[in-house]
């Protein structure tokens, strides 16, 4: 069994001034890895390899992350929203051709909800928050500059600067060059009024002609921060699908999936549900993107054309109940 140091973190609150953090437990088992998965303590395979990277990222956090001193975001209540965080530059990769997958069991993900939001990012090119709840998502809502969008960030930068189009047409018309890239940190478009700041914000897509005579869309997603317990997984998979639409939409096959980040943490008010994953045991699956045959176009996909098959919602609910987890905004 691990601990976490709970006492180390508390120390520099009293510092701040701030109430010390109470958790409902501290300690959690290590994380056994053989061969890019979890293993239980007979060596057999348990969970995805999406439970593999949050159990190990989790225990890298709590064992060895620094605690911010004056954090942006605050709580419901006006307190400091303070995080654990590592810095670093660090990579998951997942080769979604041999079935590898970022979904985790650990909790149930909201698969649904993440589509509706990829789609109104990357296809809808809208910061409009009443066409965003239409999929049922209205988590940006504490970033509504006060006209019902969050300005001009996301889906308002890949309109403006024709991002998908551009794209989609260089992937088509130049497959091997090595610039197809879509950048959301666009500095001029923040000089005017805008929510939150892209955090998942460069993307870049290569193909590979494989030796098996197929053609595979190779795709890396840089993050400046990720809220990994909460977001880490949900970010993921909305690229991994965004990867498998491009790849039909250029007739191809998804190949390889590459997570990279820059700072990723935990909130403080996050420990106790971290720790509840650390206790919990994954269920073994390997959830798949599907994709309605019928269609290819990128601008015509809806989310019903969507589905996440493979993946024991109705189980993972019941041994791997849902957490709520306090917002920093």
């Amino acid at each position: 069994m691990k601990n976490f140091d709970l006492n180390r973190m508390n120390i520099k609150k009293l510092e701040l001034g701030e109430k010390p953090l109470v958790l409902k437990r501290t300690d959690y088992p290590e994380p056994i890895v053989k061969d890019g998965y979890l293993v239980d303590s007979d060596g057999n395979r348990i969970g995805t390899k999406g439970d593999m990277y949050a159990k190990v990222m989790m225990d890298e956090i709590m064992q060895n992350g620094t605690l911010d001193m004056n954090p942006r975001p605050h709580y419901a209540d006006g307190e400091p929203a303070h995080t654990l965080s590592i810095n670093g530059g660090g990579v998951m990769t997942y080769d979604l051709s041999k079935g590898e997958s970022p979904l985790q069991t650990l909790r149930p993900i909201a698969v649904k909800s993440a589509i509706g939001e990829l789609l109104w990012i990357y296809q809808q090119e809208s910061n409009d928050l009443d066409l965003l709840a239409k999929y049922g998502v209205t988590w940006w809502d504490e970033w509504d500059i006060g006209n019902r969008t969050i300005g001009s960030v996301y889906g308002e930068t890949v309109r403006r600067h024709e991002l998908m189009k551009d794209l989609l047409d260089g992937l088509k018309n130049n497959p091997d060059g090595r610039r197809h890239i879509i950048n959301l940190w666009q500095v001029d478009d923040f000089k005017e009024p805008h929510g939150l700041k892209p955090c998942a914000y460069l993307t870049t897509y290569n193909v590979r002609h494989e030796w098996d005579g197929k053609d595979y869309l190779d795709m890396s997603l840089k993050q400046r921060s990720s809220d990994f317990a909460t977001a880490g997984c949900i970010n993921q998979v909305q690229y991994v699908i965004l990867q498998n639409l491009i790849a039909r939409h250029l007739g191809i096959e998804p190949g390889r999936f590459t997570w990279q980040y820059d700072n990723i943490q935990l909130y403080d008010r996050h420990l106790d549900q971290a720790i509840e994953m650390m206790n919990r045991e994954p269920i073994t699956c390997e959830p798949k993107i599907e994709i309605n045959p019928d269609k290819s176009n990128f601008y015509d996909m809806e989310p019903s054309d969507i589905k996440v098959v493979d993946y024991p919602r109705k189980l993972i609910k019941t041994k791997n109940p849902q957490l709520k987890f306090p917002l920093g905004i």
